[in-house]
């Protein structure tokens, strides 16, 4: 990425994000209970702390972040994401336009960064700087991310019908986001990982999540109505989907954290 564009945001988030901002905050899943263990634990969260959610999206995440205690700053580029977090009025969060590679925040404020669903869009060591940066020494860097079960035929039978659509768009499935570490300014990343599922109707936990990745809901208005038909198709037509009123999607929620030197 040339250095004059090292801060933009990729079309795929800006446009797709933009155009199915509700459908994200509906379709997207929570995160399981026992993460809380590690927000308080691991990344040392609670009263008096603060914390940035960069990438925060519709807010999801900042909201599970300020139920620790922590004062949130929500960072968020696109407009329609973050006039999503600004609605719900979350006590402790406060929402701020800005990227990972230039926060609108002072040296050394926080006590934590989180990046939730969000890192492979700004995987790169100017985002890592900058976090250090903000960081208070000895604070924390977390990475979270809602990995979907391929384990699971239809679950493997969604992502075969996006996967042609994806483009250059950063997935965490291709691990480039590694690609920044080790930094100096941060140790080693310790991961774990959390068995989770999305439950509720097909509509939400299938079709408005699908609809809301970014390079999907950023395609033309026919092709996008194409790959809507054949999900429908699939969850109309799947021994296991067909005619359900509640589906119980499978998740493992990964998590890695590391420390500021």
């Amino acid at each position: 990425m040339a250095d004059e564009d090292k801060n933009a945001v990729h079309a795929a988030a800006r446009q797709g994000f933009t155009k199915e901002a509700a459908a994200y905050a509906r379709g997207r899943p929570d995160y399981p209970a026992a993460l809380a263990q590690w927000l308080s634990g691991t990344l040392e969260l609670g009263a008096g702390r603060q914390v940035a959610d960069v990438g925060a999206g519709t807010g999801k995440f900042s909201a599970l972040l300020a139920a620790t205690g922590a004062a949130v700053v929500a960072v968020e580029p696109v407009d329609a994401m973050r006039a999503q977090i600004e609605a719900q009025r979350w006590p402790g969060v406060r929402a701020v336009a800005g990227t990972a590679q230039a926060l609108p925040l002072p040296d050394a404020a926080l006590d934590a960064v989180v990046c939730a669903q969000a890192f492979h869009w700004f995987a790169c060591s100017a985002a890592l700087d900058e976090f250090a940066r903000v960081l208070r020494p000895g604070g924390r860097l977390g990475l979270v991310w809602n990995v979907r079960d391929e384990s699971v035929d239809w679950v493997a039978a969604l992502t075969a019908i996006i996967t042609p659509f994806e483009g250059d768009a950063p997935r965490f499935h291709r691990g480039d986001w590694r690609q920044p570490f080790p930094h100096p300014a941060f140790g080693a990343l310790a991961e774990t990982s959390l068995p989770h599922e999305h439950v509720g109707p097909p509509q939400q936990v299938i079709v408005d999540r699908f609809l809301s990745v970014s390079f999907i809901a950023a395609l033309p208005e026919a092709r996008h109505a194409q790959v809507r038909a054949e999900i429908e198709a699939l969850v109309a037509t799947h021994p296991q989907l067909r005619g359900r009123e509640v589906v119980r999607f499978p998740y493992t929620t990964r998590a890695f954290a590391c420390r500021r030197h």
